[in-house]
C-alpha cells in the first residue's frame, strides 16, 4: 500500500524515494518482507516516461499515489506540493535507526516522532494510516501471545494465523474491522484493546494520548483533516530540489 510505504520511507531519509531503490531501506528490518505496492509504483513511472520522460521524479508519484490511495479507500484529500528530485543512494541502517519499531512504547513513539518535528498529536494522527495495510507475526506475535492490555476474543483470532513459533510472514489486517476503508475505525480498536502492535495499543493505554485516541474514535472528520495536514508536513521532510539528486527513468535503480 503506497501510503504505508510513503509514511515509512520519510521516517528513512527523506521524501526522495530512496525506498523504491532495489536493496539498502528495502532490506532494512522495518520494511523486509512487509512494505508492498513496488509494482504500483513501477507501471505508474513507466505510464509517466511514456508520456513526459525525465520530468516527474518518482518522490513525487510516490507522494501523489499515497494520497490517492488514501481518497480511493474514503479518506480526504490534500494539495501534495510537487518538485521532489530522486536520491541516488538508500541507506538500510538509516531506516533501522530512523522507522518507530513495533516494539517501541509510548515515550519512544512521542520521542520518534519529536526526532522528526512532529507533535504527538500529529503522531497519533499519521498513527491512523494503520487503518489500512497489513503486519507480518513476527511484528505482533509477543502482544497476542503475552501482552494483558489486549481483548482475548482478538488475541485468539489472531493466533490462528501467527502460531507461537513459525510463519513468521503471515499477515493480519492492522485494522481487522474495515481493512480496506479509510476511516477511524483503528482508533475505535484501540479503544476496545484491539490494536494488533504493541506500538499500536500503546496510544490507549492509560497515558497521555489516550484523550486523541478518544477524540479520532468518535469524531472521524477531525482524524482525516489532522491526517491529512500531518502528510503535508510529512511531505516537506528534506526533500531533494533545485539540481540535488536526479529523475530516475527507473524508480528501481538510479540512472
Amino acid at each position: 500500500m503506497p501510503t504505508t510505504t510513503t509514511v515509512k520511507s520519510y521516517f528513512g531519509i527523506g521524501c526522495d524515494a530512496s525506498v523504491l531503490l532495489d536493496g539498502g531501506e528495502k532490506l532494512a528490518a522495518p520494511n523486509a518482507n512487509s512494505l508492498r505496492g513496488f509494482d504500483v509504483i513501477d507501471t505508474i513511472k513507466s505510464q509517466v516516461e511514456n508520456l513526459c520522460a525525465g520530468v516527474v521524479s518518482c518522490a513525487d508519484i510516490l507522494a501523489v499515489a499515497a494520497r490517492d490511495s488514501v481518497v480511493a479507500l474514503g479518506g480526504t484529500s490534500w494539495t501534495v506540493q510537487l518538485g521532489r528530485r530522486d536520491s541516488t543512494t538508500a541507506s538500510a541502517s538509516a531506516a533501522n535507526t530512523d522507522i518507530p519499531s513495533p516494539a517501541l512504547n509510548l515515550t519512544g513513539l512521542i520521542s520518534a516522532f519529536a526526532n522528526k518535528g512532529f507533535t504527538a498529536k500529529e503522531m497519533v494522527a499519521l498513527s491512523g494510516s494503520h487503518t489500512i495495510g497489513q503486519a507480518r507475526c513476527t511484528a505482533f506475535r509477543s502482544r497476542i501471545y503475552n501482552e494483558t492490555n489486549i481483548d482475548a476474543s482478538f488475541a485468539t483470532s489472531r493466533k490462528s494465523n501467527c502460531p507461537s513459533a513459525g510463519g513468521d510472514n503471515n499477515l493480519a489486517p492492522l485494522d481487522a474491522t474495515s481493512p480496506t476503508s479509510f476511516d477511524n475505525a483503528y482508533f475505535k480498536n484501540l479503544v476496545s484493546k484491539k490494536g494488533l502492535l504493541h506500538s499500536d495499543q500503546q496510544l490507549f493505554s492509560g497515558g497521555s494520548t489516550d484523550a486523541q485516541v478518544n477524540a479520532y474514535s468518535t469524531d472521524v472528520g477531525s482524524f482525516r483533516t489532522d491526517f491529512a495536514n500531518a502528510m503535508v508536513k510529512m511531505g516537506n521532510l528534506s526533500p531533494l530540489t533545485g539540481t540535488s539528486g536526479q529523475i530516475r527513468t527507473n524508480c528501481r535503480k538510479t540512472n
